[in-house]
Parts: C-alpha cells; sequence; structure tokens
C-alpha cells in the first residue's frame, strides 16, 4: 500500500500534472542555491533549535556548493531570528521535545515538527512556518492529520499551534556599503516578531485527506493546474527537472528518459565536475581513466593521450562563398551521434573547458538572433534562450547514460564576513547561475590545487570557501591528484551502502518535500535531517497522556529492490594524440571561512488547497 503524505497530496488537488511529474514519472528536481532558499534556510533554522546556532550555521553552510556574501547576509538574519525563537520557547525548558517526529502507518506518513510533552503528560504539536502570512495556513489541513494519525499509534494530543517565523527580504540599496546594508537588515529583523497561533482540530481535514487519495488511485488524467493554485506552473518557480527539455520560457518541451544510477552496487564512475588554476593537472587527471573521449575548447591536447573531438568555430570557402560553423553547432552534432551511434568505444565524456562551451552556446545565440548581447533580447529573453538552450545539451548528453565529467578553470573571490575579515573563496570561472546548475547534474564537484609542499592534491570534502561537495560521504579530506587515490577514496566513500527499496525511495520524496508548499523543509537530493522546533502550549486539557508511545519504524510496503540499468556506451572516431601534460605546481592559499550569511529577496510561495466534498 501507498503511503501519502500531507505534501504529496496537497500537490495533487492543486495541480495533478506536477504530482505525476514528481511521484508516478519521479524526474529528478535540480536543486537551487539561492541563499534565501526557504527550504535550506527552514532547515537550518531548525537544526539550530534543536542543536544550536554553531549547528545551525554548519547545516546552511554546507547546504550550499560555496558560501558568498549573500550567504553571509542571510546567517545575519537566521541567527536573530534563532535567539527570537528559542525566547519564545524557553518558558517551556521543562517539556520534554521531540523534534522531527516521524509519523509512519501504513498508508500515511508525516514528520510533526516538534512535540511538546509537559510534566502533566499534556501534548502539543508545533508546526514551524518561514513566512509573513498566517491567514494563508489556517485552512491546512497538516496538523490534523499529525493529530489524527498520531492518536491512531496511541497519542493523546490536546493542543497544536503553529510558530510563524518572520521574513526579511530588503536589498541592498544602490550606492549603500556592505557595512551600512548588514547593519539595516539587523535592525529590520529584530523588529520582527516571532508569533505562535493556536488551531482547533478539525475532522474534516482527515475526511477532505482520505477522498483525495480515493482520487489519485484512481486518476487515469494529470491535468495541469486545474484550480489555478499551483505555484509550480508560474515559470519563475517552476522546478527544473534533470530529465525534462525547457523552451525559453520554462516550459516543458520533451522529457528525456530517465537514467538513474542505483545506491545497488559500488559507482566507480561518478559524474565529475573538476575545476583547479591552470597547469595543476586537471586534464592529465582525467586523461589517466580508460575509455575517455576528450571534447576540448582550447587547443591544448598536445599532452593528451586519450581520443579528442575539438569543440570551435569552423570556417570554410566554398567557392566564393564563405560557411561558417559556430562551435555550439559541433557540440550539438556530437551529442546527436552519441545519442544515434550503439558503440562500446567510451565509457566517459570528458568537457575540457566547461566555460568554453557556455561561452561558445552563447555566441551561437546572438549570432542567431543578431544580438550583440544577451540582454538585447527584450523582458530577459535572451538571457533565458542561452540559459535554456545550454542547459537542454547538458541534460541531452547526461541522458546518453555515459560518465559525464567537466573540467573547468579557477576563480578566486574575496568574500567579507560579518566580522570585517574577508575570506577567499575558489569556485569555477563560470557565472553563479550555470554553476549551480552544472553542479546538480554532477555527483562530486571538487577542487585541485598545489599545497605548499608541491604536492598536486584532490578536495573531497566540503569547505565553506571552496565550492564543491556531493553526494559520497568521503572518510578523507583530500586525496593525491591521481586515479588510483581518488578511485581508492570513492570506493571507501560507498562501503555499506544499502540498497533503497521502492518504498524507502518514495518515503525520501515525502520528507524532502514534507511542508514544500508551506515555505519550511529541505528539497536537496541528499538532504540532511530535518529537525523540529519548539512552541508554547495552547490552553491544556484535561487528559493526561499516560506515557509516550514508541514511534512505529516498520516498513510495511514490499521492499522491492529496483533494478540499476546499465549505462549504454556510444562514441564517435576521434583523432588521438600522444605524450602526457606538463604540470606547473602554482601554489595556494586554505583558509576557513567563518559561518556567517547574507540575504537575499524572498521569494513568496504560497496557494490554498481547493476545498473538497467530503464521501
Amino acid at each position: 500500500m501507498t503511503q501519502y503524505s500531507y505534501s504529496r497530496v496537497d500537490l495533487f488537488l492543486k495541480c495533478p500534472f506536477h504530482f505525476k511529474l514528481r511521484y508516478i514519472d519521479k524526474l529528478t528536481e535540480l536543486p537551487r542555491f539561492d541563499a534565501d532558499n526557504p527550504l535550506i534556510n527552514g532547515h537550518a533554522l531548525h537544526k539550530g533549535i534543536e542543536a544550536g546556532e554553531d549547528a545551525m550555521v554548519e547545516d546552511y553552510l554546507n547546504s550550499y556548493p560555496v558560501i558568498t556574501n549573500d550567504q553571509v547576509n542571510e546567517l545575519i538574519k537566521l541567527k536573530i531570528l534563532l535567539r527570537k525563537v528559542k525566547e519564545e520557547l524557553s518558558p517551556f525548558s521543562d517539556c520534554k521535545q521531540l523534534h522531527e517526529y516521524r509519523i509512519i502507518t501504513s498508508n500515511f506518513i508525516g514528520f510533526a515538527d516538534l512535540i511538546l510533552v509537559a510534566p502533566d503528560k499534556s501534548v502539543t504539536i508545533i508546526d514551524f512556518k518561514y513566512s509573513n502570512h498566517v491567514k494563508n495556513y489556517m485552512d491546512s489541513g497538516q496538523l490534523h492529520l499529525y493529530k489524527y494519525y498520531l492518536e491512531q499509534q496511541g497519542w493523546h494530543i490536546n493542543n497544536l499551534a503553529y510558530m510563524f517565523i518572520p521574513k526579511t527580504a530588503i536589498k541592498q540599496k544602490k550606492g549603500e556599503d556592505l557595512f551600512h546594508f548588514r547593519k539595516r537588515l539587523e535592525e529590520t529583523v529584530e523588529a520582527q516578531e516571532v508569533k505562535v497561533v493556536p488551531i482547533e482540530y478539525d475532522n474534516i481535514h482527515v475526511i477532505y485527506f482520505h477522498n483525495a487519495i480515493k482520487e489519485i488511485e484512481s486518476a487515469r488524467e494529470y491535468p495541469r493546474n486545474p484550480e489555478n493554485h499551483c505555484i509550480q506552473c508560474i515559470p519563475r518557480f517552476a522546478p527544473d527537472y534533470l530529465e525534462t527539455l525547457l523552451d525559453e520560457k520554462g516550459e516543458i518541451t520533451m522529457q528525456l528518459p530517465k537514467n538513474e544510477r542505483r545506491e545497488m552496487k559500488i559507482d566507480d564512475r561518478p559524474d565529475i565536475w573538476l575545476y583547479a588554476d591552470s597547469y595543476v593537472g586537471k586534464t592529465t587527471f582525467m586523461d589517466k581513466f580508460d575509455d575517455v573521449l576528450m571534447l576540448n575548447t582550447d587547443g591544448n591536447t598536445d599532452n593528451i593521450t586519450s581520443p579528442v573531438l575539438p569543440i570551435h568555430d569552423e570556417v570554410k570557402k566554398e567557392g566564393r562563398m564563405t560557411k561558417r560553423t559556430f562551435a555550439w553547432e559541433n557540440f550539438l552534432s556530437v551529442i546527436e551521434e552519441l545519442e544515434i551511434e550503439n558503440t562500446e568505444d567510451y565509457k566517459t565524456i570528458v568537457i575540457d573547458l566547461m566555460e568554453d562551451l557556455r561561452d561558445d552556446c552563447r555566441n551561437y545565440i546572438m549570432d542567431k538572433y543578431g544580438w550583440e548581447h544577451e540582454s538585447d533580447g527584450s523582458f530577459g529573453k535572451g538571457w533565458s534562450m542561452v540559459t535554456k538552450e545550454f542547459a537542454n545539451a547538458i541534460k541531452r548528453l547526461k541522458a546518453i547514460g555515459l560518465q559525464i565529467v567537466y573540467i573547468s578553470r579557477e576563480l578566486a573571490t574575496d568574500v567579507n564576513l560579518k566580522n570585517g575579515q574577508v575570506r577567499t573563496t575558489y569556485k569555477p570561472n563560470i557565472d553563479d547561475k550555470t554553476a549551480n546548475f552544472l553542479t546538480g547534474t554532477v555527483d562530486i564537484t571538487m577542487r585541485a590545487y598545489v599545497n605548499d609542499k608541491d604536492e598536486h592534491m584532490l578536495m573531497l570534502q566540503k569547505e565553506p570557501n571552496i565550492f564543491g561537495g556531493g553526494r559520497f560521504d568521503f572518510k578523507e579530506k583530500e586525496v593525491p591528484l591521481e586515479r588510483d587515490a581518488f578511485l581508492a577514496a570513492v570506493i571507501e566513500a560507498q562501503k555499506n551502502r544499502k540498497a533503497k527499496t521502492r518504498n524507502e525511495v518514495a518515503r525520501d520524496v515525502d520528507q524532502s518535500n514534507e511542508d514544500d508548499t508551506e515555505g519550511w523543509g529541505q528539497s536537496t537530493e541528499s538532504k540532511p535531517k530535518r529537525r523540529t522546533r519548539k512552541s508554547r502550549r495552547e490552553e491544556e486539557a484535561p487528559e493526561v497522556l499516560e506515557s509516550v508511545p514508541e514511534m512505529v519504524e516498520e516498513q510495511e510496503e514490499t521492499p522491492e529492490v529496483e533494478e540499476q540499468p546499465k549505462r549504454k556506451r556510444r562514441s564517435r572516431k576521434a583523432r588521438k594524440t600522444t605524450e602526457e601534460e606538463s604540470v606547473t605546481p602554482p601554489g595556494e592559499d586554505e583558509s576557513d571561512v567563518e559561518p556567517e550569511s547574507e540575504e537575499k529577496p524572498r521569494r513568496k510561495r504560497r496557494s490554498r488547497r481547493s476545498e473538497r466534498k467530503a464521501d
């Protein structure tokens, strides 16, 4: 039997189309790394309520590829809000606090942010909302469902309440320096108030929920946004799925076959984004792997032994006519050949350099429409067309099923911390939006560098000032920039990894999307465990809870294990070159970044569940 969460059913009621994409097609949603991402902020703040400010800062910073001034601004807000929430909860320090309590039955799964058990055994469920709009939540059935299903497990719930944590979306004014902006930001957040709003239990929400489940299970068609309640149908807020191609308006034009790797066996060919300063040896490192096809953009191939396909503009004379083929067109033709040909020559495609390829895409689009700059396209059309053209091509390349590796040069920038210190951050030499998209399409993003001992090293673990991260739990912080050392670390990171059943996968999706429409939660693929926040009890009922029942952990569905599709290998004939790439160690400076944060304008996501007639 399928286990339904509030968020799963709520999405179906608002938009069966997006419900199908997420829960039936199980498409891979690419993460968003806006500094004010409500899911990341909510999870970090919740972590702070449970484990303290340091844990909150670490959780927030680990959710991003690299720390920037925007993240520093956001952390300033979170620290103030954490103090306010703790002050609100301080009168209830004598209560037993159960954070992120999992509610699991044969047909329901939910995650209660906070359960407070008072000394007199009265029980309160608190749900945290990172929002300024109290009225938008009053029709939500979430807490009502929690009470209903917890009481089926032996609890007696006395009180239900929301805690509303205010959002701040002020921007740095033109001509305003960072110091004065942050001072104004602190004053704004300090003036805001955390509110606790009690609600009365209404069983009609449970009836609506059960009726909606019947609709889901009998559904054969999945119309899009039938009652105009779906935020995801607005292009600005629409999820970007790895397996979908989009037009310049963000509409889905085609769904690609899903190339899904399971956790059933060791993956020794993860998709990688590797960046480093010049002459560190990033290309040489990838050249040591077997069955590699290099797609080269900068002509630096003399020391490469793997087959190479140059990706550059070509100009040919045909009589009096001059014919120009753009580098981007050549790249698209390579993708087409890899999609069509059914050969086994290559296992890995390396794009070297990724920033050059992004510029090639930009140049192609600008020439196609006669623009001198992306801004020449009205109402942001130019930027959108370049972005979608680039993203669609990368998605097509990923769908082929080979290992994909991006190579980039390094860019060092400075970040101003709140205490006045300046930290150097290292990231790929590409714009931030493209970087955030690309890192969402790979398994690992890593930096290579030369240390003060003249050793060429590969960073594996996440550092706040080093753009990187991924799905592996590496045991070592760094290893030598060598093929065997890297593969050993990848294999070690996957030891004891168990295959997930379909029920567990569905549970992960529900947990990551619980409260998604409510502006609180976590939406990354490998998200940290959510915690919960505390709040004050509402009017106490006379009943007494004799004992707190243990949470039901058993999985009630059949543990089907999904098969891991084999990766298809395709190829195109290419020339071979010889010799190794020379490496000249430039030197590097390591530094730790302090946990501070930064702000971005908050987006508003809100919609009401449509009323359904009870059976």
